[in-house]
């Protein structure tokens, strides 16, 4: 019998080519960490230098880049190093996620297309 508490953490999905299948599984992924609003909406940005903010506010977009480090990894590690170096900005999840989409979605469809 398992101890209790031991639960196997989801292996995270390596990205293979196919986007729209390595994208489903990696939302999934990232959902189940109630991470994917980094990836959907970003980090909240404070207008002008945040000196209005008040602690709880600061304090939330705090925990927000943390939260973001923590999906960079992920996907770091899902993305093999010569794809990541193609892709030019990666200082958010959600910049990362979108240059991924950009490049990569509908590429397995476009090369199963016949030829004329």
């Amino acid at each position: 019998m398992a101890a209790e508490g031991s639960f196997v953490q989801p292996a995270i999905p390596k990205f293979d080519g196919h986007y729209d299948h390595w994208s489903m599984l990696m939302e999934n992924f990232l959902r189940s960490k109630e991470f994917w609003s980094l990836v959907e909406e970003g980090i909240p940005i404070p207008e002008a230098d945040g000196s209005g903010l008040t602690a709880a506010q600061k304090k939330t977009i705090e925990d927000q880049k943390l939260k973001d480090l923590k999906v960079k990894n992920y996907l770091f590690q899902a993305i093999d190093r010569n794809i990541m170096e193609t892709i030019l900005v990666k200082d958010t999840a959600k910049k990362i996620w979108d240059s991924m989409k950009l490049k990569y979605q509908g590429s397995t469809r476009v090369k199963r297309a016949p030829k004329h």
